[in-house]
């Protein structure tokens, strides 16, 4: 079978990409019947909606005089898979509507008969029933909270009298509740434009101030959807608005909701999706999502994870750390997943012309390039076991180079040091050596491109057990990470001692104002190095080629690389995965020689 260099790295190539699960220390297998997270539904509605389109099916929902339309088939579809996926009914009709509406779907039309909107479609189909805004949380940001900040201080502005400028006792007897009012100037150019201000401005606010007092860095995003969905609940949604305001039959209230709720929260008035660029009003967006959740029903937290996610798919970053600065633990991954859904609606699409841009936004928005394409990869793969189609096919497609490239670098490098006498433990040390420098080397794009600043991150320390003593902080450099980083921009330097344990919480605290400054520019790189069990390939494909080649045995291949990828495996599960694949890998290299 050649000669022996070729036969040790094929193995440990073949045996590293034999089980997706053995390459991160994520637990991707639990990720695929809904434990903990329920990205995978995302992958599944993603190629169940694409399909659809590919196939010259419509999503529109239409004002028909029918008891059923046609999107009803796709949405229950879609629905389906997410179920199929390990989300709930809840959370399965909030992915499928979300999706949905990013692909084209309109989130109202129509009224009275005949009314249908997508939230409401989506949670009939899923079979679950109605809850009030107030019910609906937040995902999690370290803490999370509920709508309840909003509905309360929209119902208390109304107590108060402050919502509406006009009284209901002072409407005239009879003129209230009917057409005198509804398709008026009463409650078209005077009551719901103000409501529709007042609440979303008082709901998105209270969102902030909420997330502000639960210790949440305030999310803006969240704040706007949520404090539309609140006033959402009040104002008849599907009013038409004045003609300053909008066109007549295409202009609903929901739209001035998300207009103020837009501003309040400061967000950007338009917003471009990854891969296509196509643009959306973003007054429209988290009006129409407003709408969306208050009919959903009620999502747990990791469905609004999902949700997040889900909104990850703009280039403005809104929300969510899928397609982030740095790379998170996979069940986020979903950014992609979704963009890929409007990308490849076109069955004609140009597949390699949208591969490259995939890499390319990943190349310039993230601090370990290959490593975000390496987890898409990973993420995608585990994925597709559920459910496969063309969006897990393109993803699958446009990282596989990066990853194979990344394999077959590690594996020859390892053969090539360790037939030169390095020990395995030097080499596994170097390439996360490696793996730091990289971090500091794009976190400097990473920055260039967001803010235009010159920024330049170097870590002077990485260690362990930075206030604890437990036995796993004192392995596992992730659970209680000690940094001290050094951050330089524009030429100005602090030096940040005790970066995660003492500057942080002190800054936070209102202590170290001569270095506040720097604490955010450290973050980014210091995320990514603390997070990076997600991508196992400094630790597998050295102990794979190490057993491969007869130096060690697995488990001692497997043990030497754990201790020695002090980035790497900072969380437990590096040595489990290392010695499967270094098995893998032993044997694959000692059947060359096998004779049927």
């Amino acid at each position: 079978m050649g000669d022996k260099k070729s036969r040790v790295i094929s193995a440990a190539e073949t045996a590293a990409i034999s089980n997706v699960v053995n390459l991160t220390c994520d637990r991707i297998e639990a990720l695929a019947g809904g434990h903990g997270m329920v990205n995978m539904a995302i992958f599944s509605v993603a190629n169940v909606i694409t399909e659809e389109l590919q196939r010259g099916q419509s999503l529109s929902i239409k004002f028909a005089n029918a008891r059923r339309v046609p999107v009803d088939d796709i949405m229950e579809k879609a629905v389906k898979s997410a179920k199929a996926a390990g989300a709930d009914g809840a959370n399965a009709a909030l992915i499928a509507a979300c999706m949905m509406y990013l692909a084209g779907s309109p989130a109202q039309v129509g009224i009275p008969a005949g009314n249908r909107k997508l939230g409401a479609t989506a949670r009939i189909l899923a079979g679950v029933d109605r809850s009030g805004v107030s019910a609906i949380p937040t995902s999690k940001m370290n803490n999370k909270i509920s709508a309840f900040p909003a509905v309360l201080a929209i119902n208390q502005a109304l107590l108060e009298g402050k919502l509406s400028p006009i009284s209901g006792r002072d409407i005239p007897k009879f003129c209230g509740g009917g057409t005198l009012f509804g398709h008026s100037a009463l409650g078209e150019d005077i009551v719901w434009p103000a409501m529709a201000e007042n609440g979303a401005r008082i709901g998105t606010q209270a969102m902030l101030d909420a997330m502000a007092g639960a210790a949440i860095t305030p999310q803006p995003f969240l704040a706007a959807v949520l404090g539309a969905a609140s006033i959402l609940e009040i104002i008849h949604p599907d009013a038409e608005v004045p003609e300053s305001e909008g066109v007549y039959g295409r202009t609903s209230s929901a739209y001035l909701v998300g207009k103020t709720a837009a501003a309040t929260a400061g967000l950007p008035k338009k917003l471009h999706m990854r891969l296509t660029g196509q643009e959306y009003d973003t007054a429209q967006l988290v009006g129409d999502v407003g709408l969306i959740l208050k009919d959903i029903g009620g999502p747990s937290v990791i469905g609004m994870m999902a949700f997040v996610e889900i909104f990850s798919v703009f280039k403005e970053r809104l929300c969510g750390g899928s397609g982030g600065p740095y790379n998170t633990p996979l069940g986020h991954m979903t950014a992609y997943a979704v963009a890929a859904v409007n990308a490849l609606s076109d069955k004609d699409a140009d597949i390699m012309a949208l591969s490259r841009e995939l890499v390319s936004d990943r190349a310039q928005g993230n601090v370990h390039p290959e490593c975000s394409l390496f987890c898409i990869n990973i993420v995608t793969r585990k994925a597709a076991e559920l459910r496969c189609g063309p969006v897990t096919d393109f993803l699958i497609n446009a990282t596989e180079p990066a990853r194979a490239k990344a394999i077959h670098d590690c594996a020859e490098y390892v053969y090539d040091e360790l037939t030169a006498g390095t020990s395995l433990g030097t080499i596994v040390k170097a390439l996360d050596d490696k793996r730091v420098a990289t971090v500091e080397k794009y976190t400097a794009r990473v920055f260039k491109n967001i803010t235009g600043e010159d920024v330049t991150i170097k870590f002077l320390r990485i260690g362990k057990a930075a206030r604890r003593t437990t036995k796993l902080a004192l392995k596992y450099f992730s659970f209680d990470a000690s940094l001290d980083v050094q951050v330089t921009v524009n030429g100005k330097t602090a030096i940040l001692n005790h970066y995660v344990d003492d500057v942080i919480p002190k800054v936070s605290l209102g202590e170290y104002k001569d270095i506040a400054w720097a604490a955010p520019y450290a973050a980014f790189a210091s995320a990514d190095l603390i997070l990076a069990g997600c991508n196992l390939i400094n630790a597998v494909v050295p102990a794979a080629v190490a057993a491969a080649a007869g130096i060690s045995s697995p488990e001692e291949a497997a043990a030497e690389a754990e201790q020695a990828a002090y980035i790497t495996c900072g969380i437990p599960g590096g040595k489990a995965a290392a010695t499967k694949v270094a098995q893998l890998a032993a044997a694959i290299a000692a059947f060359s020689d096998y004779e049927y």
